[in-house]
């Protein structure tokens, strides 16, 4: 008895060493082949608090993603990426597991206006959405903002390439660039155009979301992201990172607001 009691006490300790020693998850988060922002650093820093707040063991791997981000998500449906972040939709959130915590609260459909300053002087008098249907804006071809932009009348030119955006208004070939109030003034500053400025007078808005989103195949992961984001949101933690990051303050000038009919608002 002595024995066979030994043996199941070293048993247990090699099990015990075994799992001491096993590897962290292995998680691939895409990473957008562009300049990094304060607001991408903040959910990489929230990501990392979000899993340790729930002891979630991982070693996370940045993997170069396609810049459209319809692809970004095809793959994470494919089991090549297993995390990322978009704003939402139904198809998006379709093709994987949401986690239905807003990552910037609505700020993401703040939108500021960039323009050329030439335009300034046309566009700084409108204050309804039928004034604005005189001018042109840029998106991307695969954005949820393009649908929501042409959903409520207003015309879209939808372009494939992020940097190109932002020489179509440069050259002014298009009207105005809709950014987020969170995205604009970093932008403005790494594209160093003494040509492009933020409308002061007003901004769009609508209601929509920013979520982290994970591949299907990875319950386990998406459970635990949402159980961390509920620990730090309670903590306080989730509002200082955001304004560490500077993230918590609303645009200036009226909102001129806009239907999303792509989004419900169920948090």
């Amino acid at each position: 008895m002595k024995l066979k009691l030994g043996v199941i006490i070293s048993a247990l300790v090699f099990q015990s060493a075994c799992i001491a020693t096993q590897l962290p998850e292995l998680i691939y988060v895409a990473k957008e082949a562009r300049t990094l922002y304060d607001r991408d650093l903040y959910l990489y820093e929230l990501l990392e608090k979000a899993l340790a707040a729930v002891k979630y063991s991982a070693q996370i791997e940045h993997i170069k993603i396609h810049p459209h981000q319809q692809r970004t998500l095809m793959a994470l449906s494919r089991g090549k990426v297993d995390l990322h972040w978009s704003m939402t939709s139904p198809a998006r959130e379709q093709i994987a597991i949401p986690i239905k915590v807003p990552l910037y609260d609505g700020l993401i459909g703040k939108r500021v206006l960039i323009v050329h300053k030439d335009i300034y002087p046309a566009i700084k008098a409108v204050r309804s959405l039928n004034e604005l249907k005189r001018f042109t804006a840029v998106q991307g071809h695969d954005w949820p903002d393009t649908k929501i932009l042409s959903y409520n009348g207003l015309k879209v030119r939808p372009i494939s390439d992020y940097q190109t955006m932002f020489n179509l208004i440069a050259d002014k070939k298009a009207d105005y660039f809709p950014r987020s109030v969170i995205e604009a003034n970093s932008e403005l500053i790494a594209q160093n155009n003494e040509n492009l400025m933020i409308v002061p007078d007003f901004h769009l808005e609508y209601s929509t979301a920013f979520y982290f989103f994970v591949n299907k195949d990875k319950p386990k992961l998406a459970y635990a992201l949402e159980e961390g984001l509920a620990k730090l949101k309670e903590s306080g933690e989730l509002k200082r990172l955001k304004q560490k990051y500077r993230l918590v303050l609303p645009p200036e000038g009226e909102g001129i607001k806009l239907n999303n009919p792509y989004f419900a608002k169920n948090y």
